[in-house]
Parts: structure tokens; sequence; C-alpha cells
């Protein structure tokens, strides 16, 4: 079975860690953000993923290089030359996707983590002969989004766009399982699936929508990805406690890399993730952060809901808060305090910043 992954976006949102790799490649629970999808399709037997690239190709050819062979699963690209939207890379890639033997596959937007209920969702489909199924997940506020309408069987009857008045609390969550016959009715062109593509299939009655059974987040921008992280580490705590650390030092879900050392007296969690090699001094304070692959935080400092690129130095007696999101190889001196700060790749920060959404 195959699946295809989205990956041509240029991550605007989450400047500044892609400007030193694509979306995809950004860090999330210490690996990159595509490898937990490409895992959970493997567990639901996939064999290749092609990922549809644009931005940074050369990076994605030497993360396939590092993480194909660790992660069991053939991958391949199909590239873009110019933005194909939602549906154009599907054309663009039918020559992979079709094999001729009828096979569906699954299609997914990379900034996109939940449970990945991908064998559930692959029965569902099959089970109703569908031509396209669409994961959707439950919002308290559907004003807010385009709402999928289904019926009790799943299919979906329209979609609205924004309602005014209750038609739906579902919207779409960006997975889907796909016939190939769905690849007919997209042109080699710049296409949107959600726009172009799924309103026909279903006034044909052949799309169905797979309900989430659990928490959703698009961590394409910081905040959301933040919150992402805390729903991601709850949801290990709950099937997997061993995966996180525990110990004086920690409160709340932390990860913890294996090569990360800490030091004495500190205070990290709730919601930490920190990475491979990372170093964090003596009586060191993290909250809600993440703190990248290589980092260094010295002694006394306090990181709180913010994102700290990689192999950055965060100096002695410094304090983050308020959505920083440092880039890569950050220099931070010691004393200083950063209020919602958004640091370029490679940057020495000499002084406070004491105003928000200030980029440096």
């Amino acid at each position: 079975m195959k699946a295809l992954i989205l990956v041509g976006g240029y991550g605007t949102r989450l400047r500044p860690l892609t400007l030193t790799v694509p979306k995809p490649l950004v860090d999330f629970c210490n690996k990159p953000m595509i490898c937990h999808q490409i895992e959970a399709l493997k567990a639901a037997g996939v064999t290749e993923v092609i990922l549809a690239i644009n931005y940074q190709p050369e990076v994605m050819m030497g993360f396939i290089k590092e993480w194909g062979e660790r992660l069991g699963v053939k991958i391949t690209c199909s590239q873009e030359n110019e933005p194909m939207g939602t549906a154009g890379p599907l054309a663009l890639a039918r020559h992979l996707l079709d094999d001729g033997s009828g096979k569906p596959f699954f299609v997914l937007n990379s900034d996109v983590v939940c449970p990945y209920p991908m064998k559930d969702m692959l029965d569902f489909h099959l089970a109703r002969e569908a031509e396209a199924t669409i994961l959707v997940t439950k919002v308290d506020d559907p004003s807010k989004y385009g709402v999928v309408v289904i019926d009790e069987y799943g299919q979906v009857q329209r979609f609205v766009e924004k309602p005014k008045e209750f038609v739906g609390d579902k919207i779409n969550a960006g997975i889907y399982v796909l016939a190939p016959s769905v690849l007919d009715r997209i042109e080699l062109r710049p296409t949107s699936i959600e726009r172009e593509v799924f309103p026909h299939v279903a006034a044909d009655k052949k799309l169905f929508a797979f309900t989430l059974p659990g928490y959703w987040m698009d961590v394409g921008q910081p905040k959301d990805y933040l919150k992402g992280l805390t729903l991601h580490l709850d949801n290990l705590r709950i099937h997997s406690r061993a995966a996180l650390a525990s110990g004086p030092d920690y409160t709340g879900n932390v990860l913890v890399a294996p090569s990360a050392t800490i030091g004495s007296g500190c205070l990290i969690g709730p919601d930490v993730s920190i990475g491979e090699g990372c170093v964090i001094g003596n009586g060191v304070r993290l909250s809600n952060c993440v703190v990248m692959k290589g980092v260094k935080v010295k002694d006394h400092s306090k990181v709180d809901k913010s994102i700290i690129g990689w192999d950055s130095t965060i100096g002695a007696w410094s304090r983050l808060e308020n959505h920083c999101v440092l880039g890569e190889d950050v220099q931070v001196k010691d004393e200083l305090y950063l209020n919602g700060a958004v640091v370029l790749p490679h940057k020495e920060i000499k002084e406070a910043v004491p105003s928000p959404n200030i980029i440096l």
C-alpha cells in the first residue's frame, strides 16, 4: 500500500525554524514531524511513502537518505516545479500512486498531529466501498471553519464554509483515504482537493467521513505547535508512559532524549521536550517549551511557552517567555529577558527584548 504526504509548502508561519529545514522536517517531540506520520502509515501496512516536494528539495533528499532505512519504509519524491495546491500533486504523482492494483492510498497534510487511526480509517473506507474518505475532527466553535456535514452512516452530504447557523461540528482534519479513481477527477494543474474534487465525489454519494477518536492539531504555527506538544505528550502518558521522563526534577509530561544532560536543582515541566545532545545547566526552569537538538541552557535560566531551535545557547540567568521562537544557532547572552521575540538563525542577542512580536 502507498501514501502521499504533501510537503510542498514554504512553512512561512513557522519561521524562523523553516529557514533551516522544510516544515515537515522541523523537530516535533525529538524527531522530524513527518516521521510520526510515516511510522503510523507503516503500522497500517504502507510500504511506500511518496513526498510531494517543492521547497528545499535537496534537504528533503537528505532526509530520505538518513531516515528511509531507519523507518523501514521506501520513501520516494515527486517534485513540483510550481506550487500545485492540495490536489495537483496527486495528478503529478499518478504514475507512482496508481500501480493498477486498484488498492486505495493515503494522502496526508504534513503539519497535522493526532493519534493517526490509519488502520481503522482504512477499514471504514473499505467497508463502505467509498471512493474517498476524509478524516474529520470535532471542534467547539464550528463557525470558524469549513464544516463537513455528514449523515449517521458517515456519508458526506455537503460542505459549509464558516456557517452562521449550526449545521454540524466536524471539520476536515487533513488526512484522506482515496481510491485510484479519484485521480481521474484531477487535472494536472494547481488544484484544491477540498474545493474542486471532494464536492464532486460527495455529489456522487461516494465521499465518507471518519471521525477522529482523539486529539488533533495543525502545528503549522508556533502557538499551535506548542498546543500540539501538550496534546501529544498527554497521549504518550496515556499509551506509553515509559517514553516520558520521571524523577524529582520533572513535573507533568516531559520527554527527554537519552543523550541530553540535566543539571542539579532543575524544575522541568509540564509539557517539555528536550532533544538529543542538549545540556541543561543547574537550577534551570523549563515549562511548556521545546528545546531542540544540541541546545545549551545555562544555569538558572527560565524558558516558558517558547521554542528553542537547534544548537542555540541560552545564557545564564536569562528568561524567555510568551512564545519566543529562536532559529538555529542563536546565541542569547547572560541575564537577558526575551518577551515573544522571534530570532532568525545564527544571530547573537546582546540586549533584552521586552516587547513581543519583534523579529531580530
